[in-house]
Parts: structure tokens; sequence; C-alpha cells
């Protein structure tokens, strides 16, 4: 009996002895180069997650490099191992990341280095259990259901819808039949235009949310972006050590804490599952019936009922499917446009540059005796596409992904990095758990500083690492979690573009155009200083132009 708790003691001993020992030889990154701290409490997230999009990031990136260590909460590095066995030893503290390299190595590595817990969470209370949300073996099973639907000739064949529903733009001309110039609020307005599209070219379905501004639906959506903004320095500490949590209680959390965001998210999702529910189940009784379309969710439900069983997509996954495109499709692209006129408005030769293209094509259009653009005439507009290329480049509205090694790993380094005792590294060994902020302003900006659409045309933008879908930018992400609907995207974004700049002119209050901030949430929105309560904001003055 005596021998019982010598034996005990000796166990504890030896987990204590081996805890220390992972303690001292666990990876750190404590010696690569960032900003000082803010304060103990808060560490330097205040800077990172309050100031607008990118504004830290850029800073630092020009003092520190490609690899910046920003330090946590509670001034350490390696906090307690509050997370399960399956995520050791968690860290707050975060590696902001623009090196091509590295970036390429991430996104090329599967799995390994995996959508961060918290993320991932928070993604799945705006949009559901869906493909955005999803890591493993989930992720590759619903990617491979929802890749039919995304197709470049799926795209290309949805360009006369999109055209027709840029045509929305007549609305602009009626506010134009009383007076030579009208303000109009751009981010509004081209989110009711985007909803509406991905309504019927996704779910063959009119929301009618450009001409009713009171239906609740398209407010519910439209408050779902702009209601994930930015956070207090009280928050920043409470979700920062939420992080920490085993995922169940980071599940809890986002299921039911009282939080005004999440709240509103968790709203907004209730109301999307309904309509998401009686949409899908037309789909199902038309595929029955052999009367199946030709929109994204009817060619969703058909490769799902046509999938191995094994490969099915449950009834919640196919209502996430359908949240995920109906929010995220709409806002991306809404803001993209919307960022677009701003900088036509700062560069009058840009506008007029692109709308004397864009005339042209839709002369040559005339002369075949067509009467609307296709998807060849879009692919001939060079510098429409540079413009287009050049936005996505400097205003990234999908500003950063976080992501979080499931492992240990060696990032390689296409710029190495002199840490603070002076050694020179050309790889980063990083520890499990360790979270990873992919810039994708910051990388997409390595070679260029200024917005110049010319760069896409005299190849002065060398990105030396191919990484992105699009111009091997980061706008759309990378490798297995690139953004499955991009194509789509670009297709409609030309639409849209070419319509409004073939009948308006552009151009903005002097006094506004400083004022104009990028402020962070779900997507990068515009708002103006002094008013970030009304929302996002971007007043254009528009005028018309002469038709041909």
């Amino acid at each position: 009996m005596e021998s019982f708790p010598q034996s005990i003691f000796a166990v504890l001993l030896i987990l204590t002895v081996y805890t220390i020992y992972r303690q001292w030889t666990r990876i750190s990154v404590a010696d690569v180069p960032g900003p000082g701290t803010e304060s103990f409490l808060l560490g330097c997230l205040p800077e990172l997650l309050q100031s607008q999009v990118a504004q830290a990031d850029f800073k630092w990136q020009a003092r520190f490099g490609h690899v910046v260590r920003v330090k946590g909460i509670l001034g350490v590095q390696n906090p307690p191992p509050l997370r399960t066995s399956a995520y050791n030893a968690a860290q707050s503290d975060r590696l902001l990341i623009s090196d091509p390299k590295a970036i390429q190595y991430i996104y090329n590595s599967g799995y390994n280095i995996r959508k961060q817990g918290f993320r991932s969470e928070l993604t799945r209370v705006v949009t559901g259990p869906g493909l955005a949300w999803a890591n493993n073996e989930i992720h590759r099973r619903q990617r491979k259901v929802n890749s039919p639907a995304f197709g470049t000739n799926k795209a290309r064949s949805y360009v006369p819808i999109f055209a027709a529903y840029a045509s929305l733009s007549t609305q602009w001309k009626e506010l134009l039949a009383m007076d030579v110039s009208a303000v109009v609020n751009t981010p509004r307005w081209f989110s009711r235009f985007f909803l509406d599209v991905i309504g019927e070219v996704a779910f063959d379905y009119q929301f009618n949310a450009t001409d009713d501004e009171d239906d609740p639906f398209a407010i519910a959506l439209s408050s779902a972006a702009p209601g994930l903004t930015v956070p207090s320095k009280p928050a920043i500490f409470i979700l920062t050590l939420v992080e920490l949590l085993p995922p169940k209680m980071i599940h809890l959390f986002m299921e039911y804490a009282p939080v005004k965001a999440l709240q509103n998210s968790r709203r907004v999702n209730r109301i999307a599952v309904g309509v998401a529910k009686d949409l899908i189940d037309e789909k199902a009784e038309a595929l029955i019936a052999g009367k199946g379309k030709r929109d994204i969710m009817s060619l969703l439900v058909k490769a799902n009922a046509s999938a191995n069983p094994h490969m099915n997509l449950s009834e919640t996954e196919m209502l996430a499917q359908m949240q995920t495109i109906m929010q995220a499709g709409h806002e991306t692209t809404a803001n993209t446009l919307s960022w677009t006129m701003f900088e036509l408005t700062q560069h009058p030769d840009v506008q007029s540059k692109l709308r004397t293209e864009i005339q042209a094509a839709e002369r040559a259009m005339h002369a075949r005796g067509a009467t609307e653009f296709t998807y060849v005439d879009f692919e001939a507009m060079p510098y429409t596409v540079a413009v287009m290329k050049e936005t996505l480049r400097f205003h990234p509205v999908v500003y950063s992904s976080v992501r979080e090694a499931a492992r240990d790993e060696v990032l390689p380094l296409s710029t190495p990095i002199v840490t603070k005792s002076g050694k020179t590294i050309t790889e980063l060994p990083i520890p499990k758990d360790m979270i990873l902020v992919i810039l994708n302003a910051g990388y997409n900006r390595l070679d260029a500083q200024v917005f110049n659409p010319e760069h896409w045309l005299d190849d002065t933008v060398q990105m030396t690492t191919s990484i992105g879908v699009y111009g091997n930018l980061m706008t759309f992400g990378s490798g297995h979690r690139a953004c499955i609907g991009w194509r789509f995207a670009i297709y409609e974004y030309q639409a849209f573009l070419v319509e409004l700049v073939k009948n308006f002119e552009f151009s903005m209050d002097p006094s506004l155009s400083d004022k104009v901030r990028r402020e962070p949430g779900v997507v990068m929105m515009p708002k103006i200083s002094g008013e970030l309560m009304k929302g996002p904001q971007l007043p254009i003055t528009i005028r018309a132009v002469e038709a041909l």
C-alpha cells in the first residue's frame, strides 16, 4: 500500500518534468521582429483590429518586413494551455504574413495549416456549416459537390443575366430626369443590385431588393456585413480569450453569447435558413419532375443527388451552401464596385480612358448586329480588365484570412528575416496552433503602392510566386480554399462596371474624398469619417453620358 502513493508521485514528477521540457523546447517565434505592445493586457491587438483596414499592416510591413510578430493579450507568447489535447498550447500571439513563398506554402499545405477554429465558428454563425466554415474531409467533400456549379462555362453562360440586371441603372437615370446631376450612396444601391442578381442566377428567385426597400429579407442580409465591425478594447480582450478555449466552448459562445453583432448574425441566419429551405425544396421537387433549371442551386441539388451517398451533403449543409452564396456573393462584389467608383472619381483620366474603350466595344457590337455584350466582348476589353484587376489589387474587400498550424511547421521565406538577436534566417519554424494572419492587402501591394491600371498593361506588377487564382492576387484566396465563385464574380463585376461607365460620369465632393475610410467588417466597407454610425457610405455624384 505504501508504494501506491510513491507511484503516483513518480508519475506526477515525470509529467511535471515533461511539461517543463515541452515548454522550454517548444518552438518559439519570440525572436521574430514586431512592434512593441500598447499594453500588457491587450498587446498590439487594438492597433491591429481598430485601425482602418491594413493601416497597421502596411506600417509594420514597411518597418519589419514580410513576416511580423504581433503580441497578443497578457504580454505572453505562450499562455497556459487552455485547450484540449487536440489543440496544444494555444497562443494569443500571431504572425502577420505577406511573404509570397510563405503564403504559397500555407495554401499548398492541404489541411496541415487550417482555417482557425475561432474564425470557423464565427463563419458558422453567419452562413451555417457550409464551404466557408468547413475544414479537412468535410471541406473536401463539400467542395467536390459544389464545384460543378461554378466552372468557367457556367459563369460565362450567366453573362446575359448579369447584363440584364446591370440595366437596373435605369433607376439612376430616373434620378437625373429632373436635374443634371444626383448624389447616390453606392454601397446601399450596389448591395441591393447584387442581391437581386444572386437571386436570379443562383436560385432563379426574385428578391426584388432594388425595388422594395422595405423587404425584410433584403434588410436582414444588408445588415449582416456592417454588423460585424470594429471591436471595442473590452471586446478584443474577451474575444481573444475565447480563441484559447476548447472548440466546444467556442461553439457555445458563438451560439449563445449576448453580443449584439453575434445576435444580429444569428437573427439573419435564421431568416436566411427559412428562405433557403423553401427554395431547396422547390429545386428538389423540380428535379424529381424532370424540370430542373440551370441556376446554381438547381445544379447543386442535381450534383448532390447524383453523388456517392457517402459524399452527399446533408440538408443542413445544403442550406448552408445557399446561405454562403447569398451572403458572400453580393457584399463582396458590391463593395468592390463601390471602391472602383471611388477610384474613378479620384482619377478622371482613368475614367475617361475606360469609357472610351467601352464605347468603342459598344460600336463594334452594334456593327455586327448584336444588342448586348458577350463574355467574348468582355475578355477583349484590356483596359477595363486592367481597371478591375487594379481595384481588386488595391482594395481587396477580403483583406486578410486567419489560419492556424495543425502541427509544427517550417515556413519557407522569399525574403530572409533578420531576427531580434541578429540572426538571418531563410525559413521560419512555427509551433502547432500558431495563429497566422495572411495579409491579402499587404501581399497585393508588394510591388506597387499607388493605384494605376497601367501596371497591368506594362507588366510592372511582378508577382514572382504563383499564388492567386486571378491576376496572381490574394483577393480571391488561393489553393483549395480559393473563392469557388471567383469566375462568377468577375463577369458580374464587369457587367455592372461596363453598364455604369457607359451611361454615367462620376465625381465626388472634394471635401469628402479625404474622409473616406476603409472600415473593417466581414468585408472592407467605405465609410465617412465622423459618420461611422451611419454605416457604409460613399456619396458619388452622377451625370448622364450622351448615348452613342
